[in-house]
């Protein structure tokens, strides 16, 4: 905060914020002592009751359920190897039920990073003057757009800080933006939005834009270490504001909301209870569950010593026991895993967590994109990327295990959202589009995009996936064919 005005607006919005908080209609849903005891119940689970309920989450993939925190608890606590063979066999299994075997790809595209908190763990909080902070001009930014779609994106994750340069007004005249940049063929079909809480109206605003999902993470649950790492007498030192910041977009009709950790700041166990207690929350208010939950760990950032030095670093095995346990607990759930993670963690944890979601040919730095030859820029970056492999060789290697790289955004253009996608996850009937559209999106990317090695093992997938349609939704299978020819044609945005 290095401006009068931008202390002046601070000042004014906190202000605001905890006036909204002195009057919140709804009760703290996260009962830190409730979640301690039932870790600490289940402190030695059986065996036989730990399989059990694996399978009970694994009817619940079809049923709607989740599961109850003390199942969540048995999970978490479990040591025992044969109930973790169990436990990420159910994830792979639940994910490709409710979802198929296909992972959606998207990008993140920071557009702003200064901002007025002071977060323990950000590289971009206000007092690090090791890290440059900027936000795109809009000619810079149409830059970015071009570079994202030249590579072949269709969806987005816009990353702004809180800061008076990067408020609601301009987040919609971004978004617009975004929606605006045509290359060829290429365009952004979906921006998803990771930033700041804002109040009713501004939601509102942001939803009349075109948004897809609104992301706000808590970052931590325990109320005690978010009080550490978020200053009090900042935005984001006020843990209520941001604890019901979903509640009040859904209230401003936006369909989907995303909920995270930030994983390393406190016990990983009691961070999977507390989701799963956002995620009734929200159900119980809304009938609407989180449509995406995010875990990213803490990466070192320029002169950012929590990120190395907090008690609570997860180590690699138990962080792929915790993406699994969200799969179990969550089916319904779009689950992401990001590009913090070295590309032999994300194999990994793709394969065993039920992963379904991730970025690739990803850059961190404000104009990073403009400057793709540069994989870090650690003076513009929030922290450190652990995988710049480019879009095309992410594609290729997932074609290689098997999976169906999707840039499918339908649902969000056929109005399955909110209300009306949750039924389609939660009964485990949402894949017949999946599939179908994941196809269509994924023969677009191999005709304008993609390197002969890729368009070779591409198609390849793409026949193995036309028998899963032929096998699984035979009333799309003509359909499908026919509108793989039209692309063939040069056709375009063809989807069900």
């Amino acid at each position: 905060m290095s401006t009068s005005s931008a202390i002046q607006w601070h000042d004014t919005r906190l202000a605001a914020v905890r006036k909204w908080e002195s009057a919140c209609p709804y009760e703290d849903f996260i009962d830190d002592g409730a979640i301690e005891e039932a870790l600490s119940t289940q402190a030695n689970p059986d065996k036989a009751h730990t399989l059990a309920i694996v399978e009970k989450a694994r009817d619940n993939a079809r049923a709607g359920a989740m599961l109850s925190p003390e199942d969540v608890a048995v999970l978490a606590n479990t040591q025992d190897r044969d109930c973790w063979e169990a436990i990420y066999d159910a994830a792979n299994w639940i994910k490709r039920a409710v979802y198929g075997n296909r992972i959606v790809l998207f990008a993140p595209l920071y557009i702003s990073s200064p901002c007025v908190n002071n977060c323990a763990y950000c590289g971009f909080r206000t007092s690090n003057d090791a890290v440059s902070k900027r936000t795109l001009t809009m000619d810079e930014l149409d830059e970015e757009l071009a570079a994202l779609v030249g590579q072949g994106h269709k969806r987005l994750v816009l990353v702004y800080g809180e800061h008076p340069s990067s408020d609601h007004e301009f987040i919609c005249e971004t978004i617009a933006r975004t929606y605006s940049v045509r290359r060829g063929y290429g365009e952004i079909r979906r921006a998803n939005i990771n930033a700041a809480p804002l109040f009713v109206d501004e939601y509102e605003a942001v939803r009349a834009s075109g948004i897809g999902t609104y992301q706000v993470f808590q970052e931590t649950y325990h109320h005690e270490t978010y009080r550490k790492v978020h200053p009090q007498g900042t935005l984001k030192g006020e843990y209520r504001w941001r604890q019901f910041a979903l509640h009040r977009a859904l209230e401003a009709g936006i369909d989907d909301v995303a909920l995270g950790v930030l994983f390393g700041l406190y016990d990983w166990r009691f961070e999977l209870l507390a989701m799963l207690h956002h995620a009734v929350a929200l159900e119980k208010a809304f009938d609407i569950g989180p449509h995406t939950m995010s875990y990213p760990r803490l990466e070192p950032a320029l002169n950012t010593p929590l990120a190395t030095r907090s008690p609570h670093v997860i180590s690699d095995e138990d962080f792929k026991r915790a993406v699994a346990i969200i799969r179990l607990m969550c089916p319904y759930t779009g689950s992401i895993l990001t590009a913090r993670e070295s590309p032999a963690v994300r194999r990994e944890v793709m394969r065993d967590g039920g992963v379904s979601q991730m970025d690739a040919g990803s850059r961190i730095a404000v104009g990073g994109y403009a400057q793709m030859e540069h994989e870090h820029i650690p003076d513009r970056q929030q922290f450190i990327l652990g995988d710049a492999r480019s879009l095309d060789e992410f594609v290729y290697d997932l074609c290689r295990d098997g999976y169906l790289p999707s840039f499918c955004t339908a649902g969000y253009r056929e109005g399955r959202t909110g209300a009306n996608f949750m039924p389609l996850a939660k009964h485990a009937t949402v894949n017949r589009f999946c599939i179908a559209n994941g196809v269509l999106t994924f023969k677009e990317y191999l005709l304008d995009y993609a390197s002969p090695e890729t368009r070779a093992i591409g198609e390849r997938v793409i026949h193995t996936y036309l028998e899963w349609i032929d096998a699984n939704v035979p009333q799309l299978a003509d359909k499908v064919r026919q509108n793989l020819e039209r692309e063939g044609q040069n056709q375009r945005d063809l989807h069900f």
